[in-house]
Formats: structure tokens, C-alpha cells, sequence
């Protein structure tokens, strides 16, 4: 019998250093959007993409490139990730393989383009942009792209800004709303909507529920449905069972909120839990 289980780990992006054995000793300060795959951590740092194993060690830059880079986003299989780059005076969608190389430029409209994540058959990058809006402001919607670097398609929900597959790519939990105020402390007006699933088959929308609070920055990772939310005031870790429909807050912060929110499945000795790395 197989001794490995499938735990979660999740990857919360606070005030705090996470990796702080690691790179504690180098001083480093300002990591920020981390992406995690069952063995590796991504994260940015000084504008670059760096990636490093699971306990912080062997720690390289993975670009080198002038401009900003953002938002790394690991592929299905963890040999590939997306991310949104500034080299050309313009914010668009690149890919690169965990070992390094030149990157692979994917979309070339004259407007900003984010990598939000992946298509579940690892053929498609996510990501979202406003290039059929006007004005674009404020009214950005999903897109793919195929990692070929074909004409990219539009997304079929008309209002989604940010969203994760199910594991077994028939639903899709999403924001609907593009918040214009992020640093709006305990907001609860009309910027605030709650997050909804998909069902692609059906074409059926469930609604998370809520209480006004801002819930963002979706997970699905088996039957949970992990995401962010300040029903406590605080940006806090909460969980929604997709079967069960329970709903339980898993962190606690109550001076600092979390800023992004990343996960995957992993093989592990352990039992299924959840680990949060600050």
C-alpha cells in the first residue's frame, strides 16, 4: 500500500517573510506574489522571477530581463510558468521552463495583459485583460491564450476578472467585480460582490455565501474551495466545501492582512492538512 497521501499546501503572501531560515541570513525583504507546484515555490523579487524548492533551498532567478515582471503562475504539470512581463514599454503574457531560458512572448496587444493562471489541460494560459473594452478601466474580462501563441480567445463568463478551475476542469470559481479602491479597510458597498461557481455543462452559476465582506483570490484544490476575506476586518484564509457547502476560517491575523493566495496538491507522509507558509 502506497504510505503517500495528497495533503494542501498553501502559500499566503502577509508581512512577513516566508522562507525566513533560508533567506534570513541574505537580509531579503519584498517577496511578493508567490505561485507554488507540488515541489516548487516561484515568487518575485527586485522585478524578476525567482524559483526555489519547497523549504527555501536552492533559490535561483529564473529572469533576467529589463522591465518588471509579475504574477508567476506554475503549469498544470510544474514544468512551465506564465507570467506577465513590462519588456517592450508593455505588460504582456510570457512563458519560461523552471529551468531557465528565454521567455516566450504569447500576446502583443497595445494595452496590459495579467497572467492569472492555467487552463486544467496545461494547453491555455489565463489571464486577464480590457482590450475589448472602452474605456478600459475598471472593465477587464478572462482570456486565453495557447501556449503556440495564437490569437488569444475570450473567456465565456462576460464578467470575471480572476478565477481558478475545478480539478476536474467542469467548474470554475471567479470574482466578478475588478475592485478600483484595494486598500479600502473593512469596505462593505457596491465594489464588493461574492464569489461564484461555474458550472460548464449546465451553464449554472452558485453563489459562495457571503455577508458583503471583499472574498477574493479563489484556490480549488480537491473539494475546498479556499480564498480571502475580511468578514472578520482582517484579510483572513477561509475554506467552502464544494460538496458540503461548510464554511470555515483558517487563519487568524489580527494586525495584517494577506495579500495573495496560492496553493497545490503535494505527496506527503502527512496526513491531509494545511500548511501555511509566512
Amino acid at each position: 500500500m502506497n504510505k503517500f497521501q495528497h495533503s494542501i499546501i498553501l502559500v499566503l503572501s502577509c508581512f512577513l517573510i516566508f522562507f525566513q531560515q533560508a533567506i534570513r541570513s541574505q537580509n531579503t525583504r519584498l517577496l511578493r506574489n508567490p505561485a507554488i507546484s507540488s515541489n516548487k515555490i516561484a515568487f518575485c523579487y527586485a522585478s524578476d522571477i525567482w524559483i526555489a524548492n519547497l523549504d527555501g533551498s536552492e533559490s535561483k532567478r529564473l529572469t533576467v530581463f529589463e522591465g518588471v515582471e509579475s504574477d508567476p503562475h506554475f503549469s498544470p504539470d510544474g514544468k512551465t510558468i506564465a507570467f506577465s512581463a513590462e519588456y517592450e514599454g508593455n505588460t504582456d503574457i510570457y512563458i519560461v521552463p523552471i529551468e531557465g531560458g528565454e521567455p516566450k512572448r504569447l500576446t502583443w496587444h497595445p494595452g496590459p495583459d495579467i497572467v492569472i493562471g492555467w487552463t486544467p489541460d496545461g494547453k491555455n494560459v489565463l489571464f486577464v485583460s480590457g482590450r475589448t473594452r472602452a474605456p478600459r478601466l475598471y472593465t477587464d474580462q478572462l482570456w486565453t491564450v495557447s501556449t503556440s501563441g495564437t490569437t488569444p480567445t475570450r473567456f465565456i463568463l462576460p464578467r470575471a476578472i480572476n478565477g481558478k478551475y475545478s480539478p476536474d476542469g467542469n467548474h470554475f470559481v471567479f470574482e466578478k467585480n475588478m475592485r478600483w479602491e484595494t486598500e479600502f479597510r473593512v469596505y462593505r458597498g457596491g465594489q464588493n460582490t461574492s464569489l461564484k461557481i461555474f458550472d460548464f455543462a449546465n451553464q449554472t452559476t452558485e453563489e459562495i455565501p457571503w455577508k458583503n465582506s471583499w472574498d477574493n483570490s479563489p484556490v480549488w484544490l480537491g473539494d475546498d474551495i479556499f480564498f480571502l476575506s475580511d468578514r472578520d476586518s482582517v484579510m483572513n484564509v477561509w475554506k467552502f466545501n464544494y460538496k458540503t457547502k461548510d464554511q470555515k476560517q483558517l487563519t487568524f491575523f489580527k494586525d495584517f492582512d494577506c495579500k495573495n493566495l496560492e496553493g497545490a496538491m503535494v505527496k506527503s507522509f502527512l496526513k491531509k492538512e494545511v500548511i501555511c507558509l509566512q
